[in-house]
């Protein structure tokens, strides 16, 4: 019976720790955070990223859960549920910072651009759900 008294408190101590795990996955976030939403800009555009409850870092450190490297679109949707589980494929729609850096400058057309980022574990695999973050800016 006197093994018995530690079973409440170790309860409550893996209830914590489960709690901690949990509250940690729901608050991941990456945001854009240069340029600004709506921001009227000129050639080369610099786009910078934040991430919040992750860690940025190359993509040859592998599949580590919790951190991964952006990935930047310019006026696309984000992919399908059903394509979640695939990696983003190495092409001129997706551009890649496998390198584990925050910012990348690109040029744009003259217009209106959707910009949006995501950010994936490193074999390129999309968390899900989606940790993404979408920007509209005026390139002049």
């Amino acid at each position: 019976m006197k093994n018995f008294k530690w079973v409440p408190l170790l309860f409550v101590l893996f209830s914590i720790s489960i709690s901690n795990v949990f509250a940690d996955q729901a608050h991941r976030a990456v945001k854009i955070i240069k340029p600004a939403h709506k921001a009227v800009v000129t050639n080369p555009v610099e786009i910078c990223m934040e991430v919040y409850g992750l860690k940025v870092e190359p993509s040859e450190y592998g599949r580590n859960e919790g951190k991964g490297h952006h990935h930047v679109t310019i006026d696309m949707y984000a992919p399908a549920s059903s394509e979640m589980d695939k990696p983003l494929k190495k092409d001129s729609r997706f551009i890649h910072l496998s390198d584990g850096s925050s910012c990348v400058r690109l040029e744009l057309p003259t217009g209106r651009h959707f910009i949006r980022t995501m950010f994936a574990l490193g074999n390129n695999i999309l968390y899900d759900p989606l940790i993404a973050d979408t920007i509209i800016v005026y390139v002049k």
